[in-house]
């Protein structure tokens, strides 16, 4: 899993924020993301390991992961054995990041007690990169950089052109919203249309949202959260809470002081629910129809589902975003201490090859960081429960194709909760949009200092 506004009970994240998300096995069609809140390892396990042959005199390749991946779910494992008898597969899985991740780092500043693939989510992977990249083989001679999203291969890889990271899966966003709630308060319903109402702005977004509130169904907001809104359009920025030249510039980068307060202004005008996402209460609202609209990644829908009621299966849809962005995604790293180096390079390049990924989806709902898996049969005619005929491998294949190459830091997350859990949320509990801003620079500068 992926993200990071979210609560540390998620698990495995995206560009800076906690994610949660489950996942469903589907059949033929993808039901996505539910499984993935299902831990498979004891938190206070680091995930620490070395790799030896096993007394079966076949190499043995561990892997220390977070959350669910979904390898081991989607039978990636087993296939892999089959093709290669003399390799035998074993990982080791931490179920919360934040449990994984000073452990993953302790292990590289170290140089030991580490695995022959170590996972990295994509909040954490800048600071991988920046400091740690030495420790790390370069993939880019296992991947191909052609399958690859531009922008997810460039996130993984050094100034002088080493890529220490292959790509598991991406959280490309669009908007899932809820036909029936629409058409109670005059506004269209068909996916296009719905998409041109907002196209190429976030402030048309809101505007929209103005426009369902005055029509609204009672007891109802536009929007599920001030968090999902703040990270959605932060997703689709560039250059966010670091420039290129690593310097935190949250405070003064134009585009998140647009971004606060635009979210602030759906707060106070009641568009948006005053609940932190995927903490028990905003689960509710999700049971109950409480909101029309939420930011919506693939895994999203998977998570949706499992906090629905029955009948809202096919009344939801998905449409385009205002602009691209990325919510989610992973990595695997292969550090340089292991004792089957080379083996373990291929299997992740293997893991993280386009077909696996259609693979991947199909079962778990990992959207493919892979760009050439979008024509694959497994994405490109994806359905899903929630939203009936919705073509969503082609609408999320859009949204990851035209995400922008974003700046990402190594305290990425500290700064995207600060301003979600000690900034927004506040507004739509009654505070003022400049309290609110104090309050959340604040936090974030004192969690920087320390």
């Amino acid at each position: 899993m992926r993200a990071r506004t979210l609560p540390h009970a998620r698990l495995r994240s995206s560009g800076g924020t906690p994610l949660a998300r489950k996942a469903l096995a589907l059949a033929a069609v993808v039901s996505l993301g539910t499984g993935l809140l299902a831990g498979c390892a004891d938190d206070g396990d680091d995930g620490s390991g070395s790799s030896a042959d096993g007394g079966s005199g076949k190499t043995k390749i561990t892997l220390g992961l977070f959350g669910t991946f979904g390898f081991e779910e989607a039978g990636l494992y087993k296939e892999y054995e089959k093709l290669h008898p003399d390799i035998d597969i074993q990982q080791t899985v931490v179920e919360r990041n934040e449990n994984y991740y000073p452990a993953l780092v302790n292990h590289l500043t170290t140089n030991s007690g580490l695995q022959d693939i170590q996972g990295v989510e994509v909040g954490n992977i800048a600071e991988i990169v920046q400091t740690q990249s030495d420790k790390l083989l370069d993939l880019s001679k296992y991947g191909k950089k052609s399958d690859f999203l531009d922008w997810k291969w460039q996130q993984a890889t050094t100034k002088d052109g080493q890529t220490v990271g292959l790509g598991t899966d991406v959280g490309p966003m669009a908007i899932c919203y809820r036909k029936d709630l629409f058409e109670k308060a005059g506004l269209p319903t068909d996916r296009e249309e719905v998409g041109k109402l907002w196209a190429g702005s976030w402030e048309k977004f809101v505007q929209v949202g103005q426009d369902y509130q005055k029509k609204a169904p009672e007891g109802t907001t536009f929007v599920d959260s001030p968090g999902g809104l703040l990270n959605a359009i932060l997703s689709s920025e560039k250059k966010r809470f670091y420039d290129s030249s690593g310097k935190v510039v949250y405070k003064t980068n134009p585009a998140v002081k647009a971004a606060f307060d635009l979210t602030a202004k759906a707060a106070e005008d009641g568009l948006v629910g005053n609940q932190t996402q995927f903490q028990p209460a905003w689960d509710t609202t999700i049971a109950n129809s409480k909101f029309a609209a939420i930011s919506c990644p693939p895994w999203m829908l998977g998570y949706i589902k499992g906090k629905s009621k029955p009948d809202a299966a096919g009344k939801w849809d998905v449409a385009a975003a205002p602009k691209a962005g990325n919510w989610g995604g992973s990595f695997l790293t292969v550090p340089k201490s292991g004792k089957n180096t080379e083996e373990a390079a291929k299997l992740a390049a293997w893991l993280t090859a386009p077909e696996q990924q259609a693979k991947l989806f199909a079962v778990q709902g990992s959207f493919p960081s892979a760009q050439t898996a979008y024509g694959l049969p497994e994405v490109k005619n994806a359905k899903n429960e929630m939203t009936g005929d919705a073509p969503i491998g082609e609408v999320f294949a859009t949204a990851a194709e035209t995400s922008p190459v974003q700046i990402i830091g190594p305290k990425d997350q500290i700064i995207q909760q600060g301003l979600t859990d000690n900034g927004v949320i506040l507004v739509a509990q009654g505070k003022s949009p400049e309290e609110a801003w104090k309050t959340a620079t604040k936090t974030i500068d004192n969690n920087l200092d320390q």
